[in-house]
């Protein structure tokens, strides 16, 4: 079924659910960051192993999100869409009952799963029952449910820990992934073409190890040292299952994801760049509520308000840079956002402990229309680039990708931040602490850097009406 014989009822039903659904989902990606102290204290754990509740939630969606090129195409879209809000679900409920950091861990697990086939599939979804002359408007406003929902989501999450506890986030998301779930049964229906396909046990394996080896290894640099055995072993794991699951793609005659799509100049700068600004936006998204919170020693709440404006500016500007996507190509807002992340960035190297909260709302809200600018339009622009046959691969592969790269920026900036801390202490004293974040910011500035290099060089200026 494609976007000719979807009728428009039926396709405006279908954005509403994945819409509802997305944000529930997305926001949880990041609610915890918010909530981190907390959780932290009452686990009786580290911040450092707390922060695996986000990074290792992302490294769970990395490594379902290969699978799901299968599952799109193999199993009915209803059915499958479902299941996923299903094991949403299931481990919303295990995360507000879970008694230690194991079973929460558990829990984080099942939604990054269900979370992971439900972004794979919206995008998907959405790529083929709309026309292409909406394509970019509808992906800007898709755009607020995976990119605004986790950035407005620390604020939510501060007001109701200093209300009510860290636990009632989850309940707040079991209320509306359970009305989707209802909402969805009557909504949605089968737009996607399936096809009997064999399900090769060991490309997944390989793909397993290899996007957990590297996340795994780059994850546990800051607790254990780059050259420690537990690191190395992961990320030559990591390694040599990204190589050998690389080879088998092809080698076989139907790829498990099919990587030669990465011959398609536009999917690959697409690819290159989601993953540097999610490397970048996921980083920033753990340290901003420890800088406010614990360096800073504001409350929760206080630490959400900083990140209010920018979800705001996002919410508004992530349609806006579809339509704009649609009129002016890609050339010009990659540029604009990858130049609005860099300067977002390094104005945080030069904050210090008595910084306005002002100054970090400002950086914060640049930053969130970078993130407007490039996080949809870059699926859109890449995938369109791509066989439409291939759609599912496309998303898949993007969507693994960045979310590894999320998932390794959140550990990395982390570790960068507390190991510069740890040992500056004789040299800065009380300031310390915010030395450390300066010097994070750095890194994350030569990020965006490159960024903005590959959006000013690599780049053409119009885009494939394709």
């Amino acid at each position: 079924m494609n976007s000719h014989v979807v009728t428009d009822k039926r396709r405006t039903l279908i954005f509403l659910n994945i819409l509802i659904s997305c944000i529930a989902s997305s926001m949880l990606a990041t609610a915890l960051t918010t909530a981190l102290p907390a959780i932290a204290t009452d686990l009786s754990i580290g911040v450092a192993t707390g922060q695996w509740l986000t990074s290792g939630y992302s490294l769970a969606m990395g490594i379902t999100m290969p699978l799901t090129a299968f599952l799109i195409t193999r199993f009915p879209t209803k059915r499958l869409y479902l299941t996923g809000m299903s094991a949403f679900i299931a481990g919303l409920v295990i995360c507000t009952i879970a008694p230690t950091f194991i079973i929460m861990m558990g829990g984080r697990v099942l939604q990054a799963i269900g979370n992971g086939i439900m972004t794979s599939m919206a995008q998907v979804i959405l790529l083929t029952i709309y026309p292409i002359e909406k394509k970019g408007t509808i992906m800007g406003w898709y755009g607020l449910s995976v990119s605004a929902a986790p950035v407005i989501a620390p604020t939510l999450a501060g007001v109701l820990i200093d209300w009510t506890g860290w636990r009632s986030i989850f309940y707040v998301a079991i209320v509306i992934m359970v009305c989707s779930f209802a909402f969805g049964v009557f909504a949605f229906d089968d737009v996607l073409e399936t096809y009997k396909k064999k399900f090769d046990v060991l490309s997944f394996v390989l793909s397993a190890f290899a996007f957990g080896g590297i996340t795994l290894g780059i994850g546990n640099i800051s607790s254990y040292g780059l050259f420690s055995t537990p690191v190395m072993v992961s990320l030559a794991a990591g390694i040599v299952g990204g190589i050998l699951f690389t080879c088998r793609q092809f080698h076989i005659d139907q790829p498990f994801l099919e990587l030669r799509i990465l011959k398609y100049k536009e999917f690959t700068l697409s690819v290159l760049g989601s993953m540097l600004l999610y490397l970048v936006m996921m980083g920033s998204s753990v340290i901003m509520p420890v800088f406010v919170q614990s360096i800073l020693r504001y409350s929760a709440t206080i630490s959400g308000l900083v990140t209010l404006p920018g979800s705001l500016a996002m919410a508004v500007f992530s349609p806006m840079a579809g339509k704009m996507y649609d009129k002016l190509g890609m050339k010009k807002l990659f540029v604009t956002g990858a130049a609005c992340m860099l300067f977002s960035n390094l104005g945080m190297v030069f904050v210090t402990m008595n910084v306005s909260l002002v100054i970090p709302a400002v950086l914060n809200v640049i930053r969130c229309v970078s993130i407007g600018c490039l996080m949809m339009p870059l699926v859109t622009w890449g995938t369109s680039h791509v066989p439409s046959h291939h759609t599912a691969d496309a998303t898949a592969l993007l969507a693994s990708l960045r979310t590894i790269a999320g998932a390794i920026g959140a550990a990395v900036f982390v570790g960068i931040m507390t190991m510069v801390a740890a040992n500056s202490v004789s040299a800065y004293g009380e300031r310390a602490l915010i030395h450390g974040l300066n010097v994070t910011f750095a890194a994350m500035s030569a990020g965006a850097l490159c960024l903005l290099m590959i959006a000013v060089f690599l780049v053409k200026g119009k885009r494939k009406n394709t």
